[in-house]
């Protein structure tokens, strides 16, 4: 028997499914954008539920971020501790580039045209006071594996460990219940990783290909995997978590073939450390081999509210 309401606003941790939508925008100079964009933030659980009663089965869900060139403007309140603008990471051979965007809304549902109904009555409700940055349709491909053949998302927290791990707590008062935001959107050189063996597709993955078992670490000072290298300790040997609800998407008729990376933590730095040491290398110089075949377009950072700091922002 499907659930009798829909999944709570600003779910971080809902469902993966089969389908997302990943949307954003940067607010236009317009008169009034920003009173509209504070009026319609507040008003997305309603939205929401518009849609999602459609089918309760559905596991239809919707998260805002907030980016921080804009956090100030619309919300009014203090400042998640953390937040800033998506850093560069320039390494030797790559780089992480930061792009722009203002608002980020991660749709997803079982049925893609739930995420379609939803995205149209938002940009409807928004109107000109937005403009589209980017929006990617992801899907999932198989067991959840990426367009590279591997299973994608297994280092994620499970259970009790998942609010741990992506909610802001007491540490950060004006922000619990929230979470950090990191989006990167990947194009993969299909051709040249399938000219991999599956063996050096594997040591550069760090896992099995069909089993999805961990392979073992390379010794300390030689080359990591992708799965050492997005393994964060702090300093005291404490292993931190993140939650990836990383999407497949793409077009064969096109060659567009890629991930979509998106990363809920409870502490920005644990992301941030991530990418340093992939695109820079731990130890330096020694880059994620990955992104010899994986390229990110963009890369922003955005901070999702709890949902009462959402519904609060409605100017009336």
């Amino acid at each position: 028997m499907s659930s009798r309401v829909p999944i709570e606003p600003q779910r971080v941790d809902a469902p993966l499914t089969v389908a997302a939508t990943f949307l954003v925008l940067s607010i236009t100079d317009v008169p009034d954008a920003i009173q509209k964009v504070r009026s319609s933030l507040a008003s997305i659980d309603g939205l929401a539920k518009n849609v999602s009663i459609r089918d309760l089965s559905a596991n239809f869900a919707c998260t805002v971020g907030i980016g921080s060139d804009v956090w100030d403007e619309v919300t009014g309140l203090p400042r998640p501790s953390e937040l800033h603008p998506f850093q560069e990471v320039k390494g030797k051979a790559h780089t992480a580039p930061s792009t722009p965007g203002d608002l980020l809304f991660h749709i997803r549902s079982e049925r893609r045209d739930l995420c379609f109904e939803f995205e149209r009555q938002l940009l409807d409700l928004l109107n000109d006071s937005i403009k589209v940055v980017d929006e990617t349709v992801g899907f999932r491909y198989f067991d959840v594996r990426d367009l590279l053949g591997f299973v994608d998302g297994t280092a994620n927290p499970a259970g009790p460990a998942v609010p741990a791990a992506i909610l802001v707590a007491e540490e950060d008062t004006p922000a619990v219940g929230g979470s950090y935001i990191v989006i990167q959107k990947y194009v993969h050189d299909l051709k040249g990783w399938r000219a991999l063996k599956a063996e050096q597709q594997e040591a550069i993955i760090g896992r099995t290909k069909f089993e999805n078992e961990e392979l073992d670490d390379a010794p300390t000072g030689q080359q990591a995997s992708h799965k050492t290298l997005a393994t964060i300790e702090d300093e005291n040997g404490v292993e931190h978590d993140i939650l990836r609800d990383n999407m497949p998407f793409g077009s064969p008729g096109s060659g567009e073939f890629g991930t979509y990376f998106i990363g809920y933590s409870r502490r920005l730095w644990v992301i941030e450390k991530m990418l340093q040491n992939m695109f820079v290398g731990n130890p330096p110089g020694l880059h994620d081999r990955l992104l010899d075949f994986s390229t990110p377009l963009t890369g922003t950072t955005f901070f999702a509210p709890s949902a009462s700091l959402l519904s609060s922002l409605d100017p009336e």
